[in-house]
């Protein structure tokens, strides 16, 4: 069970000012979370699958196709530089 000094041990950590009222309050709620948790910890759970998800859920997305744009000059000629037929950017590269 989780006591008032405690709470404010992580009030303080946390940078919080609570008053009494809340110290109380919150030492309440925190000794009821950790009683959950504490059940949860008493499941035996050495056969489940771990997951990430509660419920199976999949992304329904297209398949990607390729598709040439069919004007690549309005491409190039919208860049901010380029050579001959390709776009010109910066050198990126590390000096060293």
């Amino acid at each position: 069970m989780i006591d008032r000094e405690q709470v404010r041990k992580v009030a303080n950590l946390a940078r919080l000012e609570l008053t009494p009222e809340e110290e109380e309050q919150f030492t309440s709620q925190l000794g009821n979370i950790l009683d959950y948790v504490q059940q949860m910890n008493e499941l035996d759970v050495s056969n489940v699958t771990p997951t990430t998800r509660a419920i199976d859920v999949s992304n329904v997305t297209r398949d990607d196709e390729l598709q040439p744009y069919p004007d690549r000059e309005a491409i190039l000629n919208s860049a901010p530089e380029q050579e001959g037929e390709f776009f010109k950017v910066p050198k990126i590269l590390n000096a060293e």
